[in-house]
This record gives structure tokens, sequence and C-alpha cells, in this order.
């Protein structure tokens, strides 16, 4: 049996969207490769950053769930964008998107800026590590 219990300590700043830390016990974990917004046929789908953030996102999400996770069961999440700027600008449609597919357990994550990802249309790419019970 896994448990992930996320932790915030009171003199870091609230988080939003993310947790300071999360401590893992037992259970089996989950590498989970970057996902950018392929679709089934390997094509870019979504022209805007919320668009893509969604299929990228579900793209993680169906990896998880053939490894037998749920989301939940995320204890960490990278997200490479080609464009911080337009990602904090979206931040808000971006946390909406989280809490719809994701739900409201937010495992530890990090923004990463970069020039490209491997597929030149893709504006983010997501990856994780997930500790299932």
């Amino acid at each position: 049996m896994s448990d992930l219990e996320r932790v915030n300590p009171a003199g870091l700043s609230p988080p939003s969207g993310f947790s300071h830390a999360v401590t893992a016990t037992g259970g089996r974990l989950v590498f989970l490769a970057g996902q950018t917004a392929l679709d089934g046929a390997g094509k870019v789908v979504g022209q805007g950053l919320p668009e893509q953030f969604e299929r990228a996102l579900a793209n993680l999400l169906a990896a998880l769930r053939a490894a037998g996770g749920e989301p939940q069961h995320l204890a960490r999440v990278t997200v490479y964008a080609t464009d911080v700027g337009d990602y904090r600008a979206h931040a808000r449609e971006l946390g909406a998107i989280w809490r719809r597919l994701a739900g409201r357990d937010y495992p530890a994550m990090a923004v990463i800026g970069t020039t490209r990802l491997w597929d030149e249309e893709a504006l983010v790419e997501l990856d994780g590590v997930a500790v299932l019970p």
C-alpha cells in the first residue's frame, strides 16, 4: 500500500496549482514519459496552449491509467513550455483544465521554459512520476 502526503509548510508562500513537497511510502513507482498534444495518428492537435495542455495532460493520464494508476497517484509533474509568459497568462484556464481532468490533488510541480520540444508544433510537454499502491 502506498500513501502520498502533500506537504505545504506555513513558512513558504501558499501553493497555487502545486504542492511544495510530496512524500511517498510503499507502493510501485511509475515513471511517465513526456507527453505532448499528439493524437492517435501522431499529429499535434490544438492551436493554442490551453488546447495543447489539455491533450498533453489527457495523454499523460492515459499512460498513467494504462500502468494501473489514477491522477491522485501523481507525486511529481514537470511542465515544459515553449513560452512561459503564455503559460502564466493562461494559468487560471490551465488550472481549471487540471482540476477537471486530474482533480484537486496537486503533485510537486515545476514549469520549465524551453526553446522547442521534440514535436516542433508542440507548445507544452508534461512528464511525471506516480506512486501506485
